[in-house]
């Protein structure tokens, strides 16, 4: 059984290690784990394994860490999904002047299309010497089979040219 977590504190509470000690001592084991900085808060997101009473009691234990830590805690137990193997995987960066809908477009165009998004970064800068804002993106994406790539690419580049986007899309080689 998987239990999907996400934790939510400023910078400076140092949950993650009290987190990390709670799902060893349920005897869960800690399948992926990511974390981000914004602003002055900290994210950590978490899938955790283990047998249905292990994960039961680690529920409790995030209650009591939730209120003890001052942090904000959610957890899913997710359903079995198509796996990553009915795709390609490929990976999609853009790079463009800021907009307010930019990663919406983006994101449109790829879900229209029926292409799994299996992760998003973005962030926005001021551009070196022009200090212009930049957006940029990362996706992780998978392309199922029966999408012609070739279409696809062109679909897209027409897509990013009418929104004045630089863009790469590659297979993710292994």
């Amino acid at each position: 059984m998987q239990l999907a977590i996400t934790a939510l504190g400023t910078k400076t509470t140092l949950y993650l290690a009290e987190v990390l000690s709670a799902i060893s001592n349920c005897k869960c084991n800690v399948v992926e784990l990511r974390t981000s900085q914004l602003a002055t808060t900290s994210a950590a997101y978490l899938l955790i394994e283990g047998n249905w009473n292990h994960i039961a009691k680690l529920e409790n234990i995030l209650d009591g860490l939730q209120d003890r830590l001052g942090i904000q805690f959610q957890s899913m137990r997710p359903e079995t999904t198509k796996s990553a193997s009915d795709g390609i995987p490929y990976s999609l960066e853009t790079l463009s002047l800021y907009r307010n809908d930019v990663i919406q477009d983006i994101t449109a165009f790829l879900m229209n299309r029926d292409i799994g998004i299996e992760e998003i970064s973005a962030s926005r800068y001021l551009a070196p010497y022009c200090q212009s804002p930049i957006f940029s993106t990362r996706f992780i994406l998978t392309i199922p089979p029966e999408i012609r790539l070739l279409s696809l690419r062109e679909e897209f580049l027409d897509f990013c040219d009418n929104l004045n986007l630089d863009a790469i899309l590659e297979p993710i080689k292994r």
